[in-house]
């Protein structure tokens, strides 16, 4: 019991860093109060915020079960399309740059390259990338799959070399000694341990592109987010709330369902 509590007493005293750390969290906190402006907040704001309410309490029941191309759950539809072949053209390109990026399968310099590309495509935001392709293909879906697909390399990539830099590198050497090429090395001994874990990151990406597949729409890039800016601009709260009724659904299932899933190919 004495040695415990020479040991306590011991122990380094961290007040004053302590105390330091504090101060600043507390005038970064003041400093950040600074950007709330309440006097902005116009009678008609009040107003919209109110009217969006009750369009969410009284939505449009049948743009919300419409099966028309107009309808909230073809625009759902739409959007969970955008997402998942997004996810799936950004997984296949992220993954041969994942194995780039991994220096524990590639020389340093070749590595170092590839995270540089890397940090460089996960610097540009999602919509900026959506306003360029909208440029190119024009507004609609394929635009929206096309940023969905870029904005998906960054994260993977990175994902990924973590989970190959943590691998066991004694099967790499076994392999290289009998005569594997790099290719073999990645093919049959990498691979078969990195798949569960790959495909749950990949899952993961999907749930988080039908958040951005639907804030995409926004400008013009396919999905759900185009109408309900529409809505919004127009004024028809109704609309409005259908909308994001059917988001908000359509977000819950698809986490319930991912999460699920993860979990099962995490634990094996």
């Amino acid at each position: 019991m004495e040695a415990i509590e020479k040991q306590l007493h011991a122990s380094p005293r961290n007040m004053r860093y302590i105390l330091t750390v504090a101060v600043l969290l507390l005038l970064l906190f003041v400093w950040s109060l600074s950007a709330v402006n309440m006097e902005n907040m116009e009678e008609s704001g009040w107003g919209i915020a109110t009217s969006i309410m009750g369009g969410i309490l009284n939505p449009d029941l049948e743009l919300l079960f419409s099966i028309t191309t107009q309808g909230v759950m073809y625009l759902l539809v739409e959007t969970i399309a955008i997402a998942f072949l997004g996810t799936i053209i950004g997984s296949f390109l992220a993954i041969p740059l994942a194995f780039l990026s991994a220096s524990n399968v590639v020389s340093r310099p070749v590595a170092g390259l590839t995270r540089i590309i890397l940090i460089v495509i996960r610097t540009i935001p999602a919509l900026v990338y959506g306003l360029m392709f909208i440029r190119v293909t024009g507004p609609g879906p394929f635009a929206g799959v096309l940023t969905i697909a870029l904005v998906s390399i960054g994260m993977l990539a990175k994902l990924f070399v973590d989970a190959i830099e943590e691998l066991d590198t004694s099967i790499l050497e076994s392999m290289t000694s009998i005569g594997c090429s790099t290719f073999e090395n990645i093919r049959y001994g990498i691979l078969p341990q990195l798949f569960s874990m790959f495909l749950s990151i990949i899952i993961y990406r999907f749930d988080m592109n039908l958040r951005e597949a639907s804030v995409l729409g926004l400008v013009g890039a396919g999905g759900i987010g185009a109408p309900l800016i529409f809505a919004m601009n127009a004024y028809r709260w109704n609309e409005v709330g259908s909308i994001l009724i059917g988001l908000v659904v359509l977000i819950l299932v698809v986490e319930l369902f991912s999460n699920r899933i993860r979990t099962k190919l995490v634990r094996g």
